[in-house]
């Protein structure tokens, strides 16, 4: 079913994301509590919780790289994550579903293109395409450039919102997805991906360009869930 985003990766995944959600669960409950009342100093955003790659506040993350943002009624603006951004890099085009075409949760819906490598994203939610942002058909960088903010991709109008939604992260389990991914990318040979600075650092910004066509191809397949 293509609006199940844990068919593709098993129990495997499943039960990794379960083991992360408990452990939160077991830190929250033997952590102290505030008193009623009692103002949360120094609560940091979740962008901050989780290395090399940013995520933003009160937004959904599909397993394959996008963005959902409820808006007024059905409607749902999507893009691409701070970690699809850094993998391209500036981008020289990207394109995108016209406005009327319909979307489906976990099914190619636009293209990202930097140099002679393209990238096809999934869809994060289903429904109709009522707008694309023009300010990324004019320049494409911008939708790596500003990922969470002015690069947004599209708008969708969702009848089925709630249950798109059901299907990705949010709040802290996204953090704990986005770990993980950092966990995973840390765990590729060096020497064939070439994303890890020489004194250990982070990733290159456009780390994927450095790649050779079966690394690619091997990248995209584990964290965009392309082929």
């Amino acid at each position: 079913m293509p609006g199940d985003i844990f068919a593709t990766k098993g129990l495997e995944y499943l039960l990794v994301i379960v083991y992360f959600v408990l452990l939160i669960g077991m830190v929250k409950y033997i952590a102290p509590r505030a008193a009623p009342g009692a103002a949360r100093v120094g609560r940091r955003p979740i962008a901050d919780l989780v290395p090399w790659f940013s995520l933003a506040d009160g937004y959904f993350f599909h397993q394959g790289h996008a963005w959902a943002a409820p808006g007024d009624g059905e409607t749902v603006t999507v893009g691409l994550d701070d970690f699809a951004a850094k993998l391209v890099g500036p981008l020289d085009e990207v394109t995108l579903p016209a406005v009327g075409a319909g979307v489906r949760q976990g099914e190619p819906a636009w293209t990202l293109r930097a140099g002679d490598r393209a990238l096809a994203m999934l869809s994060p939610v289903e429904g109709e395409v009522i707008a694309v942002n023009p300010a990324v058909l004019e320049t494409p960088r911008l939708a790596a450039d500003d990922p969470y903010g002015a690069g947004w991709l599209l708008k969708v109008r969702a009848p089925q919102r709630r249950a798109s939604l059901r299907n990705l992260f949010s709040g802290e389990l996204a953090a704990v997805w986005m770990r993980h991914t950092v966990e995973r990318l840390r765990q590729l040979p060096a020497a064939d991906l070439g994303v890890v600075m020489p004194d250990g650092g982070v990733p290159v910004r456009g780390f994927g360009r450095v790649l050779g066509p079966a690394e690619w191809d091997a990248v995209t397949r584990e964290f965009f869930l392309t082929g």
